[in-house]
């Protein structure tokens, strides 16, 4: 009999609290508050001593135990680099019958979960040439560390391996309305040969594939007073081409983004080189990202609070709309390639 996947409603206040007294060896108040995160389950909890945490049950069947200790292992290298960042706390041990997995790893009733200190902060704003350039020397330092060790069991954000993978899913699956499926099938076949060949140079197994932060936009980007930036949420962390990380962050498409990248770059350059030729590649990586996405609601779709937020998720409208934006994608990254404009 297949072991039942653990369901978020489960996590009771109670719950909560006992765990996070048990992993700290500290006791805590009946404050209990969540947090806004879909994926994720996370709380606020706040001990008898005043101090403020958050515990983070991570979502069953999204990350293996490996895969979410390389995440933890990427924090803990930044945080040794001095980048700030709300790194996973040592775990003293749980009670009796639940599984320890890690220093910083728990498990309790089928959840992997995490505690961190609460750190707040004002979300980065983009502004003037020096906010972008500060964006690019944070990215250089974390660079840097993500440079030190491989993750064996993160995706690898590349054109043979995730985007091959995400388009089969995509295409074998029940989610596209059979009117639209041929139009998106051939729009999928066209970016697939472009992305392709814009990636051939860049071997998944070469040493330019590092780990990255892979969801790096202004939502995980906190600004303390006293510390500068800081890192949030490094859940999507992968092994990729560092420019994976500069795109998300920007205004527009690339070519519309000059000023920008140029910052970018000069902070960047001040800890870490950069190959400025895989620029080109911020084009494909964003049409890479776009079906990704749409393979991770497909398999939310039976989730009642992914139903209640998208509640016109995979109607032949939509579905129309979505080719039509990877049609406007797959023009966008012929222009570059035609116009061989880096976008700098």
């Amino acid at each position: 009999m297949a072991e039942s996947v653990p369901d978020f409603d489960d996590l009771t206040p109670d719950l909560v609290i006992d765990t996070v007294e048990a992993a700290l060896d500290i006791d805590f108040t009946s404050y209990t508050q969540p947090m806004p995160s879909y994926i994720n389950r996370v709380y606020e909890l706040k001990s008898e001593d005043g101090e403020y945490f958050i515990i983070k049950f991570y979502r069953p069947g999204r990350w293996s135990q490996n895969a979410l200790l390389e995440e933890h292992r990427f924090m803990l290298d930044c945080s040794a680099a001095d980048i700030p960042l709300a790194s996973p706390l040592k775990m003293t041990g749980l009670t009796d019958g639940d599984e320890f997995t890690a220093p910083t790893l728990g498990r309790i009733e089928g959840f992997y979960f995490a505690v961190f200190n609460r750190k707040g902060g004002r979300l980065w704003e983009s502004g003037d040439y020096d906010s972008w350039l500060r964006i690019g020397r944070l990215l250089g330092r974390m660079h840097n560390a993500g440079a030190e060790r491989p993750a064996l069991n993160r995706l690898v954000l590349s054109s043979s391996e995730s985007f091959h993978n995400d388009v089969e899913e995509l295409l074998s699956s029940n989610w596209i309305h059979p009117d639209v499926k041929p139009d998106l099938t051939e729009v999928l076949t066209r970016l697939q040969s472009v992305v392709n060949s814009m990636f051939e140079r860049y071997d998944p197994g070469k040493e330019s594939y590092i780990r990255v932060h892979g969801d790096f936009h202004s939502g995980n980007i906190l600004e303390r007073p006293g510390e500068g930036l800081m890192l949030m949420d490094f859940d999507d962390m992968a092994m990729a081409l560092p420019v994976q990380d500069f795109w998300l962050l920007l205004p527009d498409h690339a070519p519309e983004s000059g000023k920008e990248i140029t910052a970018i770059l000069e902070g960047y350059r001040e800890f870490r080189t950069f190959n400025t030729e895989t620029l080109m590649l911020i084009e494909p990586l964003r049409a890479m990202r776009m079906v990704y996405f749409l393979c991770w609601c497909g398999r939310q779709k039976d989730d009642y609070r992914f139903q209640y937020n998208f509640p016109d998720w995979g109607s032949k409208a939509f579905w129309y709309k979505e080719i039509q934006d990877l049609n406007n994608q797959y023009d966008q990254i012929k222009r570059a390639i035609e116009e061989q404009k880096l976008p700098f």
